[in-house]
């Protein structure tokens, strides 16, 4: 593997915090956010500063042949822990329970990260080795150590990990039984990356040369391990937060018949304000909803009671339930509301300001607007109280079946 192999999953990830730092800015207090923000950091680091170019680059600028072995496998240490952490956080509990295993893992990593420098300081690697140094060393006294520490470090964040992500995939369905299933696959991924590396460590130590296993297998398991856990942790946000805007686009699109029936009759009848430049689709939700509320808060004198319960009866008799009828209801009163209205061009009910003594506002509590714009469209009651206005407009009359 050589640099871009390295650079370009490093970039994927420093981009991905780049996304999350403003709402890590935010909502800094959210211990899941930071512990995203945390392996979001660490992963990119670890990809940058395992490129071989980068690697020889840092042993030049500190005059230190080989610094960047403690360097890597402290942040490789440290994104473990920031693995576990995350994994803590996102399985969720009593807050106090969560907080105390974090604290022991990030404590019990920072320990052994701090052990590689002071192991890597005590031994004697003067040769630059920018892809075998676990195995050229494997025989070195401290230096030795310090291989076999990080190694023990990743199986122990290795088993842990597939352990935790099984052991829930057990509990749950859907995407988050799918997601923990790849990261346990990615972790045992890293497991066989560690048992490589400590399998040509070994052959060194019997006398053996097995340091292609080190330098050319194990980068390859290691970037099979980061893809699994990657999907693993993004599938299931990514698709929850893409079924929430499925359901945000859903609700503007359902709300399209009632604010249409309403469209222009906000205040002073001017057409509602439209949201410019890429608005998100929760604030064009809401604003459909304000000027459907707008539209309806003008239409208060024309409302009539008589229609309501016309059409309240009419639904229930249809078969429909309590909502239902309710919803019904009120989007026949809306749209006789509408017409009456149109009938009024000089506005004679909206200057009296108790209104007509018929009309009136359900007072059950906010309305099911969706329900409400659902039954403008399909409801042939709604579709019959529009036509004995019409009648009624007309000289004839017709009652609501």
């Amino acid at each position: 593997m050589n640099g871009p192999d390295y650079y370009l999953p490093a970039a994927a990830t420093g981009i991905a915090l780049a996304f999350k730092f403003p709402s890590l800015l935010r909502e800094w207090r959210d211990p899941l956010l930071r512990s995203v923000c945390a392996l979001l950091a660490l992963g990119t680091s670890v990809f940058f500063f395992s490129a071989p170019p980068t690697i020889a680059h840092v042993n030049r600028i500190t005059g230190v042949p080989n610094i960047s072995g403690p360097l890597v496998y402290a942040l490789l240490s440290a994104f473990s822990a920031s693995c576990l952490v995350l994994m803590v956080n996102w399985r969720g509990g009593p807050p106090e329970v969560t907080r105390r295993v974090s604290r022991r893992w990030i404590a019990g990593y920072t320990a052994v990260s701090v052990a590689l420098v002071v192991l890597f300081a005590l031994g004697d690697a003067p040769v630059e080795r920018l892809r075998d140094l676990d195995t050229y060393y494997a025989n070195t006294p401290y230096i030795r150590e310090m291989i076999v520490l990080y190694l023990t470090g990743l199986t122990v964040a290795g088993v842990a990990m597939a352990y935790l992500c099984l052991r829930w995939s057990l509990q749950v369905r859907g995407l988050l039984r799918a997601g923990l299933s790849a990261i346990a696959v990615g972790y045992l991924f890293n497991l066989s990356y560690a048992a490589t590396k400590f399998t040509a460590v070994f052959a060194r130590w019997a006398g053996h040369d097995l340091d292609w296993l080190s330098s050319e297998t194990a980068p390859l398991l290691a970037s099979a391990a980061a893809l699994f856990s990657a999907i693993g942790f993004c599938l299931p946000l990514a698709f929850q937060r893409l079924g929430e805007q499925v359901t945000v686009w859903s609700t503007y699109r359902r709300l399209g018949p009632l604010w249409r029936e309403l469209r222009g009759l906000g205040p002073h009848g001017v057409a509602p304000s439209r949201i410019s430049w890429w608005p998100s689709a929760d604030l064009l939700v809401t604003q459909r909803e304000s000027d459907i509320h707008d539209g309806m808060l003008s239409l208060y004198p024309y409302f009539d009671s008589r229609v309501h319960a016309r059409a309240h009866a009419a639904a229930v008799a249809s078969g429909n339930g309590p909502a239902q009828a309710r919803a019904v209801a009120d989007a026949a009163m809306v749209t006789a509301a509408v017409r009456a209205r149109a009938a009024d061009p000089e506005g004679t009910a909206l200057a009296r300001p108790d209104g007509p003594p018929d009309t009136a506002v359900s007072g059950e509590g906010p309305r099911d607007l969706v329900r409400m714009s659902l039954a403008l469209r399909h409801s042939p009651v709604v579709a019959a109280a529009r036509t004995a206005v019409a009648r009624s407009e007309s000289g004839t009359h017709e009652p609501i079946r």
